[in-house]
């Protein structure tokens, strides 16, 4: 599904990542583990194909498709939209009007992930935790081939971490490849494989 060859990456001239390789099949969970500062970011915008490998190459299978989680930034607080407008945004195509499948997709993602009764809030109205479920119910919205997430389950309690991961292991047995970046032990614990970029 998706194989890292070799990877490095630089920022001005700064070696962020040096050397990575992974091998990531479909219906499998990899978890992306070390300390701030390591690169997990950086490595997970690689294997998006949102950033470009400096040395090395990332392959993902033809026609594939790949869903992202960044790292929440301040700008999103800004956005003048619902909690429904964002999560109907991972439904949108360049090719067609969203459709009666994709509500009710959108609907019950939200259901599951006990947004549905924020719908109308704007996103600068909401906790963290609950702006957190809203972007990942725009990710996993999305039918994808790949999902990487990063950092997914930040500020979430444990009854949200479990819905979450409920929703993974759902998109893993359907064929889906999760990768994601934690620094908790008990998340990385539900992978398949883990790479430490620590010790890499």
């Amino acid at each position: 599904m998706l194989i890292a060859d070799q990877v490095g990456f630089r920022y001005s001239g700064v070696t962020v990542l040096r050397g990575v390789n992974l091998r990531v099949e479909a219906a499998t969970t990899l978890a992306v583990t070390g300390a701030n500062g390591c690169g997990k970011s950086t490595l997970l915008h690689l294997l998006a194909g949102v950033e470009r490998p400096s040395e090395g190459s990332v392959r993902r299978a033809a026609g594939s498709r790949v869903a992202l989680l960044p790292q929440r930034t301040s700008g999103i607080d800004g956005l003048p939209l619902t909690v429904a407008e964002c999560v109907r945004i991972g439904r949108f195509t360049p090719r067609r009007l969203l459709g009666r499948t994709d509500r009710t997709r959108v609907a019950e993602m939200m259901e599951r992930l006990d947004i549905a009764h924020l719908a109308r809030r704007r996103l600068r109205e909401l906790s963290g935790g609950q702006r957190q479920r809203t972007l990942l119910a725009q990710t996993l919205v999305q039918d994808a081939d790949v999902y990487v997430l990063d950092e997914p389950t930040v500020a979430l309690d444990v009854t949200s971490r479990q819905q979450v991961h409920e929703v993974f292991a759902e998109r893993v047995r359907a064929g889906a490849a999760v990768i994601l970046a934690s620094h908790d032990a008990a998340e990385a614990a539900i992978a398949d494989q883990t790479l430490d970029l620590a010790a890499s």
